[in-house]
């Protein structure tokens, strides 16, 4: 079968640097915007929303787009089971712990909790996927790692190590799992396919799985009474950190792999905290500037490993 998709491995490497760069920054507003959304909205509610919104601006970027999919490879059946466990995993169970966890965790404390992704992606790219993982990317995963366990313990790692974790924190620990999962899913699935048809068809599989339990929480009920801060919310959720993000992320994925494009999650939550500190005033101490220096110190020996 002829390949109709335009890769975006055949895309400048600069080009996709900076694509994954301003996802991160996007994805860093996403803890800000949920934050602010999950005070109105159960969980599946506000992803349900969240996911309406992406799904819809995702299919006007298909209908322009200038790529075209077969059909038919995105409806074989090994190929829609792989993107409806994309639904699963990265929409509907990553959506539904990020909202329950940013009910009680701040913004920035959050983003730090993911940025434990590129860790985990790496390490079950090279035992799944057989990515090959040297010292240098090893050391660079570690530097970024530390900074994030220095944020999440605020400065404790005896408090870290005794396991001394609210609820909000485990359901963003449920996230971390839910994404390396999506991560992995992604490499597999978009064979043959471009990146924007696959995050399509999953992100529209994920919206229709959140349906019924955004029902059960009440959204018909409460749909009317939601303040346009919530609605923005939503909407830069949808468009920004979706519809655009996850294009992108993907974009990368395929061009760079699934442990080198997720490395990039580390910036997420340096531009977290910057926007959780002008937009939800919360606190910026030292072992989140601590942590920020040791995150883009890894982000850079990691990258830089790739390139020797």
């Amino acid at each position: 079968m002829v390949n109709r998709c335009i890769h975006a491995a055949d895309k400048p490497r600069t080009l996709i640097y900076l694509k994954l760069v301003l996802m991160a920054v996007f994805w860093g507003g996403t803890f800000v915007a949920g934050r602010i959304a999950s005070r109105e909205a159960g969980p599946f509610s506000a992803a349900f929303l969240r996911f309406v919104v992406a799904s819809i601006f995702l299919l006007i970027f298909v209908l322009r787009s200038n790529g075209r999919t077969d059909a038919r490879v995105l409806f074989a059946p090994g190929k829609f089971f792989l993107l409806l466990l994309m639904g699963l995993t990265g929409v509907f169970a990553y959506n539904a712990f990020f909202f329950s966890g940013l009910k009680t965790v701040t913004a920035g404390r959050a983003s730090f909790i993911i940025a434990a992704n590129p860790a985990f992606i790496a390490l079950f790219s090279a035992l799944l996927l057989k990515e090959k993982l040297g010292l240098a990317r090893a050391g660079g995963i570690f530097i970024s790692f530390a900074g994030a366990a220095a944020v999440i313990s605020k400065g404790s790692l005896a408090a870290l190590l005794q396991g001394r974790l609210g609820g909000g924190e485990l359901y963003i620990l449920g996230g971390v799992a839910s994404w390396v999962s999506y991560s992995l899913l992604g490499k597999k699935a978009m064979r043959n396919v471009s990146p924007l048809a696959a995050v399509t068809c999953s992100c529209v599989m994920g919206t229709v799985c959140l349906l019924a339990p955004a029902l059960y929480e009440g959204l018909p009920s409460q749909i009317t009474a939601f303040s346009s801060s919530f609605w923005l919310a939503i909407l830069y959720l949808g468009f920004f950190g979706s519809a655009l993000g996850f294009t992108w992320y993907y974009e990368g994925i395929l061009a760079l792999g699934p442990a080198r494009a997720g490395v990039f999650i580390n910036i997420v939550p340096i531009s977290s905290a910057i926007l959780g500190f002008l937009l939800l005033h919360e606190t910026i101490d030292i072992s989140l500037a601590l942590g920020a220096v040791l995150i883009l110190s890894g982000v850079y020996v990691t990258n830089y490993s790739f390139r020797n």
